[in-house]
């Protein structure tokens, strides 16, 4: 897959689907990567031209050591659309790829066609990534991956159905470096978007996981009561990586919203 530069980062990306089909950009969680999205990739690029990237400090992507903001990353996608001669595009974002969908949705509302964010928040415990800052930068992922994230990201039942999925993306979470890491989870230690997500005018779905204790339901009813007119489904049977954990139901929902935009409708 090939990279651009894009806001000053080197971004590896994925682009896959009819050239004058409806972009649909995809951004992932932290410590994952673009395979995050197989699978709606695999059912949605025959009717949609397909866009995923990863986050900076992620995967194949340039480390940018600088702590990075929210905004930072909204530009990041803005300049990929940019680079890759895209005007306007669909976002779907989870966690914090849901995070930098906020964040572009106020910075580029021209940009945008339609917003879905899941399994994600407008604002988190900021002492407690910075503390996860603190971790990684001083001890690397061993301390919290496994007590942690790995609980987090599927139900014990998907855990223990799929361990080849939760060792992928264990795998891919150590692979990343840990300074590039650090560096994104600063968005999450200074996120600020919940004074500000009532201006995002764009059509929003929120999709979250019933059995989420990353980004629990609290957090989307939260989103789903600044943002006008946002709808918002939960998930049965899901944690944090919905798209994975339940990726048919994702992806029926997400091309169910994103074809309303074709047709015009609300």
């Amino acid at each position: 897959m090939p990279h651009v530069r894009a806001n000053g980062v080197n971004l590896h990306y994925e682009l896959r689907g009819p050239v004058d089909a409806p972009v649909i950009a995809f951004g992932h969680s932290i410590g994952a990567t673009l395979e995050m999205w197989d699978a709606q990739f695999a059912a949605l690029a025959d009717r949609y031209r397909c866009l995923r990237w990863d986050t900076r400090g992620h995967g194949g992507s340039e480390v940018v050591p600088t702590p990075a903001t929210v905004d930072d990353l909204a530009d990041d996608l803005a300049a990929l659309l940019d680079a890759l001669g895209i005007g306007k595009a669909h976002v779907a974002g989870l966690s914090l790829g849901g995070m930098t969908g906020q964040a572009f949705a106020l910075r580029h509302p021209g940009r945008l066609d339609r917003l879905a964010l899941l399994a994600t928040s407008a604002e988190m415990d900021k002492a407690a990534w910075r503390e996860r800052i603190e971790t990684v930068t001083t001890e690397g992922y061993a301390p919290f991956i496994d007590g942690v994230m790995v609980p987090r990201w599927f139900t014990p039942r998907f855990a223990e159905a799929h361990p080849d999925i939760v060792a992928g993306f264990r795998r891919r979470m150590m692979a990343n470096d840990t300074a590039g890491y650090a560096a994104c989870a600063n968005v999450i230690a200074t996120l600020d978007l919940l004074p500000r997500i009532a201006g995002i005018t764009a059509p929003t779905i929120i999709i979250v996981g019933a059995e989420d204790p990353a980004t629990p339901i609290a957090m989307s009813e939260e989103i789903r009561r600044l943002v006008p007119h946002a709808e918002m489904i939960i998930l049965p049977d899901a944690a944090h990586i919905i798209a994975v954990e339940q990726a048919d139901l994702v992806t029926f929902y997400l091309d169910s919203f994103f074809a309303r935009g074709r047709s015009g409708t609300a």
